[in-house]
């Protein structure tokens, strides 16, 4: 059953977040024992979200048959990944505030902000709304977890809202079609597919613009690179999309290369630091 309520928790994208705030936190100049504290508070806010979203999902993932999903599979029971998710949830500030009480005031807005998309945002066109402000105020938090709790720059706010705006249209493209079965119409099922390919193709760019530009100074060259790569990996996927589809072969060029663009932002922003 550990392993069911582990999987349950949405491991993949949860200990990526995790990773990239731990990496975040070593840029700011956190010492050990209070980066792990911003850690293991990120950690237990993604466990939260992730045992939050199964359980409120588990009729939905059962009729679509997920079996990938423990608890529409009966590996683990809905109500211990209901507790789970409310402990990890009431975990978060208290971790939090072993910081400075603004980082732990932004990481609950992040994890509030998480959870009103589970429940009831994901089904509404503002779904992408807890996205931009959980994603803004993740790096913001990591700032703000320093001691003084100095304010964190806009750019570094904007750029990981940018991410997560576009992270919510990628993420929910390949389920479009269970989602709409199942009556979930969020902004990207209302757009369609190909309007949340340019949106999240246009959010992620803009975030990496304003990674390379943001920060004080002139731009690095790895500022520069990464956004050469990005504006040539997205006309690239969508060309390669548009041969296979003119041969009548189904590509998913045109999402890799959102995807692409996406891991480019979060390299940059930690090769930025923090506090840039």
């Amino acid at each position: 059953m550990r392993t069911a309520l582990l999987r349950a928790a949405h491991p993949e994208p949860g200990l990526a977040v995790t990773a990239v705030s731990a990496l975040l936190a070593a840029g700011a100049g956190h010492p050990l024992a209070r980066g792990a504290l911003v850690t293991a508070t990120v950690l237990s806010t993604q466990a939260a979200v992730g045992w939050s979203n199964d359980w409120l999902d588990a009729a939905r993932d059962r009729s679509v048959g997920r079996d990938d999903k423990p608890v529409a599979t009966g590996a683990v029971s809905r109500t211990v990944v209901g507790v789970a998710a409310l402990v990890s949830a009431l975990a978060v500030p208290g971790i939090g505030l072993f910081t400075t009480v603004p980082a732990a005031a932004c990481i609950t807005l992040a994890l509030v902000s998480a959870l009103l998309y589970n429940a009831p945002l994901k089904r509404t066109p503002f779904s992408v709304l807890p996205y931009v402000v959980s994603f803004g105020a993740l790096p913001a938090f990591v700032v703000l977890a320093l001691p003084g709790a100095p304010l964190p720059p806009l750019w570094l706010v904007v750029a990981g809202g940018l991410i997560g705006g576009g992270a919510h249209f990628a993420n929910v493209l390949p389920d479009l079609e269970d989602d709409l079965t199942t009556g979930v119409r969020g902004l990207p099922h209302r757009i369609g597919a190909t309007a949340s390919r340019i949106a999240a193709a246009v959010l992620l760019l803009g975030a990496t613009v304003t990674l390379a530009f943001g920060p004080p100074g002139p731009p690095s060259w790895v500022g520069i690179a990464a956004l050469a790569a990005a504006a040539l990996a997205l006309p690239a996927g969508w060309l390669v999309a548009r041969a296979a589809a003119a041969r009548g072969r189904r590509s998913h060029a045109a999402f890799r290369s959102v995807i692409a663009v996406a891991l480019i932002d979060v390299v940059l922003l930690v090769a930025g630091g923090a506090v840039g």
